[in-house]
């Protein structure tokens, strides 16, 4: 049995064994199903991104091409992700990949499609190849769409110098923190979040609307930047500012924290 297999099993056989417990001595054990997936989900994603061997980083690349916009969709699995700007001059992407990269890129129209994936599966839950670490870089040159699927991994997605137009995050049992861009104009941000943590930070002048729907999740949200108004926490200047960011989020279990 995989080692991950192993792990999820006795989890759900120790929530199993509570919920029987809560059941015949009549307690209420789910409000201790939350911090214990939390705590679940911590230990695999240190298990998964400290306990294997190194492996060698491969680089890779994709040439800007002439492109005036981009969409990359990025699928990584266990590990560790970082992303950010300083591609090379005449490239849209560029990076070293422990553990390998299959990298599909292709030309539509003005615009270039591009998806990363770990090598030998399309599912972003699986524990990727040992050793598993991207660095991704990309260029602040054109405007970009982002999608980002990722599994049981720690990732820093630094987009302060890009110009992120769109970013859709899915993530499961993770811990994310997303810098948001600084002068992207207009950016909109939908986040879909398993068991995680997630963070989100916002430069200072840009300005910020939030709405936030979870299951047992928490939001944690700087008001003092970010009032709440009815549903949503929203900047005061966000009808008028040259930069803004526009986030959806849906969360199942762990928290957000918006600052």
């Amino acid at each position: 049995m995989h080692r991950n297999e192993f792990f999820w099993g006795g989890a759900l056989v120790v929530a199993g064994l509570l919920l029987l417990l809560g059941t015949v001595f009549e307690i209420n054990v789910w409000i201790l199903i939350g911090p214990l997936a939390l705590i679940a989900v911590g230990v695999w994603i240190i298990w998964g991104v400290y306990g294997r061997p190194a492996a060698t980083a491969e680089p890779a690349a994709v040439p800007l091409a002439g492109a005036q916009r981009a969409r990359i969709e990025v699928h990584h699995g266990a590990g560790r992700l970082a992303i950010g700007s300083g591609a090379e001059p005449g490239n849209l992407l560029d990076g070293t990949f422990s553990g390998g990269v299959q990298c599909e890129a292709r030309g539509e129209g003005d615009g270039m499609q591009v998806q990363l994936r770990v090598p030998g599966s399309s599912l972003p839950w699986v524990w990727g190849s040992p050793g598993l670490a991207w660095n991704l870089r990309l260029s602040p040159k054109v405007p970009l769409e982002l999608k980002l699927e990722t599994g049981g991994n720690e990732a820093l997605v630094d987009l302060t110098d890009l110009q992120v137009v769109d970013l859709r995050l899915s993530t499961g049992a993770s811990s994310t923190e997303v810098l948001l861009p600084a002068r992207a104009g207009f950016t909109r941000v939908k986040v879909g979040a398993g068991v995680a943590t997630v963070r989100l930070r916002a430069p200072e002048g840009v300005a910020v609307k939030f709405e936030f729907e979870g299951g047992l999740a928490t939001a944690h949200v700087d008001t003092g930047r970010f009032p709440r108004a009815g549903d949503e926490y929203c900047s005061p200047d966000y009808a008028t500012a040259a930069n803004k960011v526009d986030i959806e989020v849906e969360a199942g279990v762990g928290s957000v924290d918006l600052r």
